[in-house]
């Protein structure tokens, strides 16, 4: 599910229905840009995805389809389609529920978010292997 970064023209929407539709893990996801600056790419949520942060980019996240509640920085929003979330480095932020599915976000990180750069407020609620599949495969 790479980039190989030489395609400039996406269909979100049929990369989207493309995801799978069940995972172990909380999220799977498609990258379309992958470079150091910048990262472009949708992911599916599957189940709550605990308070966590980011310790290497800021993220700007487009709420494509399904709902739900989504956590930022102490206070909680009504996730819906067409809502565009902005956040820097390091801001907590989770889905505690999803209400409407399939929750699929449209993410774009700068610089790149590594797959494993995840940090959980509560270490017990996840790692980055449960976090996102690319993380989980090669067990």
């Amino acid at each position: 599910m790479e980039s190989d970064n030489t395609q400039s023209v996406f269909d979100v929407l049929a990369e989207a229905a493309a995801l799978p539709g069940t995972a172990e893990t909380m999220l799977v996801d498609k990258y379309f840009v992958d470079k150091a600056s910048a990262s472009a790419r949708i992911f599916r949520i599957y189940r709550e995805v605990p308070l966590h942060y980011h310790d290497d980019c800021d993220e700007h996240l487009y709420l494509l389809s399904g709902g739900g509640t989504f956590h930022l920085d102490g206070e909680e929003f009504e996730a819906r389609p067409g809502m565009f979330l902005a956040f820097e480095r390091r801001k907590v932020h989770g889905f505690p529920s999803i209400t409407a599915e399939p929750l699929v976000v449209l993410a774009i990180d700068v610089p790149r978010r590594r797959p494993d750069d995840i940090v959980f407020v509560d270490p017990a609620t996840g790692d980055a292997k449960s976090f996102m599949a690319r993380n989980a495969e090669g067990d």
